[in-house]
């Protein structure tokens, strides 16, 4: 999987981390480049209730389920097509996979721009009601993949607060404002001008690794993140109500595209979404999916030259 747009000077840069075939990436525990679902991030102890009846999903990360379970989307090979310059992905997710109620239809559209825009579009039917939660875990680094930390790219995201986590890196339920606090990204920042501050949100997320909760509804900017060095911008639109950050602070266990050894920090995730946990918090947005409905969202990543 590669991104590659024109820095600067004009020479097309490969911004996104990727692995060398298949089989490495249906190996792959980062979901580099992969979409994640069913359910992406946390659900604490894998458990939660719907219509009055318990489930009890994988349990992949400590004590909780994570980005769909053991074998979640990621992991799974899809059907894949070519139509009018998109690429369409689609996959049936049978009902008691990794845990989850409901038969899902899934359809993902790529799409790519002329003005160097590539667009995600997401759309899911099912038969029984269940839940939902889809995102991108693209790994970025505008420099070029492999090109070294991306702590000094520069980032904005447009939330005024973040959702507060416990012990197991899951969600309270409690809101954060960033004010005041190394979330304020409220202007651009270089990504480790605060990564190292004492917080105690940062100590449990392993440096950033949190939902930040975006303001306004519908499609809208979120978040920019561009590099002075390669003078790439990229600008991220979406209608979710959430963007995990993850500042890609451990070693990738698989070896990149052209051998390349992933060191920490040499990426960063905008991962577009709805709330971790949100099944299990009654205020958080719905992230169930009745059956009838259709469920569509948009995300897309904007690259210009600053």
């Amino acid at each position: 999987m590669s991104i590659c747009v024109p820095d600067k000077k004009g020479n097309l840069t490969d911004v996104a981390l990727g692995l060398e075939d298949l089989d490495t990436y249906l190996k792959d525990d980062a979901s580099l480049g992969a979409i994640v679902g069913r359910f992406a991030n946390r659900i604490a102890n894998g458990r939660f209730s719907l219509n009055g009846k318990d489930y009890q999903l994988a349990i992949n990360n400590g004590p909780n389920h994570l980005h769909g379970g053991p074998t979640g989307y990621g992991q799974r090979v899809w059907d894949g097509r070519f139509s009018d310059n998109k690429l369409i992905f689609t996959r049936t997710s049978p009902a008691g996979e990794e845990g989850y109620p409901g038969t899902l239809n899934l359809t993902i559209t790529y799409g790519w721009s002329e003005d160097n825009e590539l667009s995600i579009s997401y759309e899911a039917t099912t038969d029984a009601d269940t839940i939902l939660n889809l995102t991108n875990h693209a790994y970025f680094n505008l420099n070029g993949h492999g090109s070294g930390t991306v702590l000094n790219h520069e980032l904005r995201i447009d939330a005024d607060s973040i959702t507060e986590l416990n012990k197991d890196q899951v969600p309270t339920g409690n809101y954060i404002p960033v004010d005041g606090t190394p979330f304020d990204f409220r202007e651009l920042k270089e990504i480790g001008k605060d990564i190292e501050a004492e917080n105690e949100q940062l100590k449990i997320g392993g440096t950033y690794d949190h939902n930040f909760v975006l303001n306004g509804t519908g499609l809208r900017e979120a978040a920019v993140l561009q590099s002075k060095e390669s003078g790439i911008r990229m600008t991220c639109f979406t209608d979710q109500p959430g963007l995990q950050l993850y500042s890609a602070c451990y070693t990738l266990h698989q070896k990149g595209k052209g051998g390349i050894d992933y060191a920490p920090f040499s990426s960063v995730c905008l991962e577009t979404q709805h709330f971790p946990n949100g099944i299990n918090i009654d205020h958080f947005p719905s992230v169930v999916l009745k059956a009838g409905e259709t469920f569509k969202s948009q995300t897309m990543y904007h690259f210009s030259v600053m």
